[in-house]
């Protein structure tokens, strides 16, 4: 299933969202430009290594936290491909702009960089010992789908089944292509933990950390019911309850 658009606009221009998806595209830009040794070790240098990460935490907790948190949060804006770096931004432009207007451009910053931190050390307690550098914007874009899933339960995503050669187009409320979604990732998290027979490089705990993250923590960040007060007819008591 390809989502193509939602069914729910913006009422704010959603700066954040387009700047963190500018600056993604200008660093793979920069990334690809680089021959291949010197583009081997940009992303070993910047990308985040759980190996790494526990090699710190044997010498203290304060060390390990201090050493890594920038390379956490520059692997966030680090991209495998293109189509790694498209099928991500194309997400984050699907359900950044709602979640960024409910929250606030400052809020929605940090909810999003908190998404990723939270994202990649969820993906290192389950490969501690990898020394794989993770790269990618998908585990804060998921923190950012978790919280557009609570938010927006009855927005219907505009999506593409291709069947064939034929394209079909069906609208599926978000609660049941994002619950779908959600599932696909425990489901390939926990064969993943059989053996790297069933993995395929993609951090499936990342996305399952940055959802749980979302959807447990983004109404800390959105804005009071009273501070926004236009709604659609069958938004409001979700957005008040939830």
């Amino acid at each position: 299933m390809i989502p193509l658009k939602d069914t729910i606009p913006s009422r704010e221009k959603p700066f954040v969202t387009w700047t963190i998806i500018l600056v993604n595209i200008f660093v793979f830009l920069y990334q690809v430009s680089l021959p291949q040794a010197k583009a081997e070790e940009f992303v070993l240098r910047y990308g985040f290594i759980p190996e790494r990460f526990t090699y710190y935490l044997q010498h203290g907790l304060l060390f390990a936290i201090t050493a890594s948190i920038g390379s956490i949060l520059t692997s966030m804006f680090l991209h495998a491909s293109w189509m790694h770096l498209i099928s991500n931004m194309w997400s984050l432009w699907l359900f950044g702009d709602n979640v960024e207007d409910r929250v606030g451009h400052f809020r929605f910053l940090m909810f999003y960089i908190l998404s990723g931190i939270v994202a990649s050390l969820t993906h290192w307690f389950f490969n501690a010992t990898s020394s794989v550098p993770t790269v990618g914007a998908s585990g804060a874009i998921s923190g950012v789908m978790g919280a557009y899933f609570l938010m927006f339960p009855l927005s219907r995503i505009v999506t593409l089944i291709p069947i064939g050669f034929i394209p079909l187009f069906i609208e599926v409320p978000a609660i049941i292509f994002l619950g779908f979604w959600f599932l696909s990732q425990v489901s390939s998290g926990i064969l993943e933990l059989f053996g790297p027979v069933f993995g395929s490089g993609i951090a499936w705990w990342a996305h399952i950390g940055g959802f749980l993250f979302g959807m447990l923590t983004i109404n800390m960040f959105k804005k009071k019911y009273r501070r926004y007060n236009n709604f659609f007819d069958d938004e409001i008591f979700y957005y008040r309850y939830f």
